[in-house]
């Protein structure tokens, strides 16, 4: 399975791959999902949308947002309550592209090297037909693949490049580097088998953190400049849904989430609680081990958040013990549609403090996966 992903990436694969798929019981996906319901009530009311401006990093403000977002993410830990019941705990959401085609391409790995059931599924019901028209629908709103480009920071170099190649053959858009887009004008054109192609729509994966940090990049357009482009998802919405949304959601399955400048005493179970950035990716900057020290070396509290800790359950059963499991569930809000739609999943198990595909290099039974359900 392993060397049939890495022929089709042409490369080894940069994160590890779990030995299991997650097979996840109709009673947690129905609550993760009655649970998205109502994360999405929140982040289209009139209050929050007002509320998220501020979420918007001075700089990082792109002209023409749309009033929603087109894709979500919501990370949800698998955990037990007192009974014993499997219960899902939000764990972050992003308004922000996810990998969606890698994670079909990876359920049908698994379909056809292992003994799957038929009658289970990763697509919340849908065919494979109606998976990718849904898709190609979203990304390319009517413009021909040509003038759709999926937009990344030196993609042949990102560990999501599998993806970045599948999101390609299933949609026929070109994986651009942001470098090489040209702009004169407002308009946008990048160079397509020779010939000089305008960009109407921007399937956008760069990351701000990142594009931030690369002064080595040349670059003739930059994500604030305002030109004439569509956007999915627009990349104000990577701030809009994300940890800053946290603290917005009062909701049992929600972690108490506090912003540390709002703090006006540390709970005494100091702890008992996660420190996290709100403009990071990937983990990046979280601190697990938090104490008063750490809070007053913190240079800037407007921007960390203070979260309860969440105890994953190991319900996934290895050879070596049992194994911790995150799901995001990956939704898209097709233009014609009231609410956004669920469209696939993404997991991830780990046996370590971190739960990450980049995390728990040295073990088994971890790493990147998929739920059927």
């Amino acid at each position: 399975m392993l060397r049939e992903l890495e022929n089709y990436a042409c490369s080894v694969i940069p994160f590890r791959v779990a030995e299991t798929p997650v097979f996840i019981p109709e009673d947690l996906l129905n609550q993760m999902t009655s649970a998205c319901d109502r994360m999405v009530e929140v982040i289209s009311s009139e209050d929050y949308k007002k509320e998220a401006l501020l979420s918007v990093p001075e700089g990082c403000v792109v002209p023409g947002d749309e009033d929603r977002p087109v894709m979500m993410a919501f990370d949800f830990a698998v955990c037990r309550d007192e009974s014993g019941r499997l219960v899902p705990k939000l764990i972050e959401l992003q308004g922000f592209p996810s990998l969606f085609f890698y994670q079909h391409l990876l359920a049908q790995m698994y379909r056809k090297h292992f003994d799957l059931p038929e009658e289970i599924s990763h697509l919340f019901g849908r065919s494979e037909v109606e998976f990718l028209s849904l898709m190609r629908s979203v990304i390319l709103n009517g413009h021909s693949p040509e003038q759709v480009v999926l937009l990344e920071i030196e993609p042949e170099r990102q560990n999501t490049r599998i993806d970045f190649k599948a999101t390609a053959d299933k949609t026929g858009i070109a994986v651009v580097c942001i470098a090489d887009v040209l702009r004169e004008g407002r308009k946008l054109f990048y160079w397509r088998n020779e010939e000089k192609t305008e960009i109407k729509r921007i399937y956008n994966r760069v990351i701000f953190d990142e594009l931030k940090s690369r002064h080595d990049l040349n670059l003739q357009f930059n994500l604030t400049e305002d030109v004439e482009v569509e956007w999915v998802s627009h990349p104000n919405w990577f701030f809009k849904i994300s940890k800053y949304t946290m603290p917005f959601l009062k909701f049992d399955f929600v972690p108490e989430t506090i912003f540390l400048n709002e703090i006006k005493q540390l709970p005494a179970d100091l702890e008992s609680y996660v420190l996290k950035p709100l403009y990071s990716f990937a983990g990046s900057g979280v601190e697990f081990h938090v104490t008063p020290e750490v809070i007053r070396n913190v240079q800037h509290p407007e921007h960390y958040i203070l979260q309860r800790k969440i105890q994953y359950a190991p319900v996934v059963q290895s050879p070596d013990g049992g194994v911790k499991s995150e799901i995001r569930l990956l939704y898209v809000w097709p233009k014609e549609a009231l609410r956004p739609v669920p469209v696939i999943n993404l997991c991830r198990l780990s046996k370590g403090e971190m739960i990450g595909v980049k995390y728990n290099q040295e073990k088994t039974w971890v790493g990147s996966s998929v739920g059927f359900g």
